[in-house]
């Protein structure tokens, strides 16, 4: 739904929440079969054995109709309310999610790194969904909006309405946040993902566990003092209103490098939770071409300024 929000393309509230919606669909619909093929290893741990599939409380076929279903009914509904090129980011996400990402997981350590793919994808979906390109062509090029110090003549041209520089962005963000996010969580539930046999960088190397979660709350910081406002996304005072939940996170996170331990973990994993709405929601405030005075009715527009002067 960020994706819908931060677009400049103007859009409806039908759009938006048959967005919201088919990609809950896709979403239940991957974690179903995920599911479906790791019942007989979320058996073996305790943090898992729990599932309704474990339990019994509901059948294979049951679950594989849910997921049938799904994964029908969400690409169909992006496909009919929004268009073909969401439709198919969704389909192929549960895909990518169900084959490549599940299969990987007892295999190799880079399973994290195709998951996160799979976790920055919704983004897209929500930018192309209202019409936004996502590749550069002649009539959407890429371009960059400098900060006005360096360009003060040309701060209102440099923003484009669809530059696909924008959805990457959000990918970016979307992409570096579920490394501290994930690899704090594997910290404390190690020995669960070691009982099922799961490969994960925690269980096998700690010391870089930590050290790939230091590293993407640094690129976050990069990706929010930088790439995002060059993107057009928001105006240039996002970069510095960004830098207070940045800075406390970017300190637990090199807290939790530096020492490891539980603790630290969840105090990285728990500034996951309110970082990624707390900068989404920064980012919506100083969306371009916004004035949120106009938009509360606090503000006259240009329009009405000239109707009363007649």
């Amino acid at each position: 739904m960020s994706g819908v929000a931060l677009s400049p393309i103007p859009t409806t509230v039908p759009v938006l929440l048959s967005t919201a919606l088919g990609t809950l669909l896709c979403s239940a619909s991957a974690n179903t079969l995920n599911e479906l093929q790791e019942t007989p290893y979320d058996a073996q741990m305790a943090r898992t054995r729990g599932h309704p599939l474990v339990r019994r409380a509901l059948s294979p076929a049951h679950a594989a109709a849910f997921a049938a279903s799904t994964g029908l009914a969400g690409p169909a509904l992006l496909w009919s309310m929004c268009n073909p090129t969401t439709a198919l980011l969704g389909a192929a996400n549960i895909l990518l999610y169900a084959g490549p990402y599940t299969w990987m997981k007892r295999r190799t350590i880079w399973n994290t790194w195709v998951g996160a793919i799979v976790g920055a994808v919704p983004p897209l979906m929500g930018w192309t969904a209202g019409g936004g390109a996502l590749l550069p062509s002649v009539a959407h090029p890429l371009t960059l909006s400098l900060p006005p110090l360096l360009a003060p003549t040309a701060a209102a041209a440099a923003v484009v309405v669809d530059n696909p520089l924008a959805p990457w962005a959000l990918f970016a963000l979307m992409f570096s946040w579920q490394f501290p996010h994930f690899n704090a969580l594997a910290h404390f539930v190690r020995s669960a993902y070691a009982q099922g046999g799961y490969r994960m960088l925690a269980v096998l190397d700690a010391r870089q566990n930590r050290l790939v979660a230091l590293r993407h709350v640094l690129l976050l910081t990069g990706v929010c003092s930088a790439l995002v406002p060059l993107s057009g996304l928001t105006t240039w005072s996002f970069a510095l209103t960004s830098l207070a939940p940045n800075a406390i996170w970017l300190r637990a996170a090199w807290r939790f490098y530096r020492f490891g331990g539980d603790a630290h973990a969840r105090t990285v994993f728990m500034h996951s939770l309110w970082w990624l709405p707390i900068v989404l929601g920064l980012m919506i405030v100083h969306k371009n071409n916004v004035d949120w005075l106009q938009w509360m009715g606090l503000r006259a527009t240009e329009e009405e300024v000239e109707e009363t002067a007649q």
